[in-house]
């Protein structure tokens, strides 16, 4: 479960906040009364950072394969050259 923790708070319990990163998901780190950061575990960050699939790959794995996609050929307003 994530928690959010007050920056002053975060830091006094650094290591209960890790501990809690990766035992029960994010951490929420807030800086006046807004949330500023989160710590991830290693797991989750590796997860969300992953790049081992090609760009191609991504490409054809996209839902919008196969729809016949039109370009909007007007300019807008202004920008028509000279």
């Amino acid at each position: 479960m994530e928690k959010t923790w007050q920056l002053q708070e975060a830091r006094n319990h650094f290591s209960e906040v890790v501990e809690r990163a990766m035992t029960a998901g994010p951490q929420i780190v807030s800086r006046h009364g807004k949330p500023a950061v989160v710590v991830p575990s290693c797991e989750a960050y590796d997860r969300l950072t992953d790049r081992s699939e090609s760009l191609v790959a991504f490409l054809r794995a996209s839902p919008l394969r196969g729809h016949d996609l039109e370009r909007q050929r007007d300019l807008p307003a202004g920008s028509r050259p000279a």
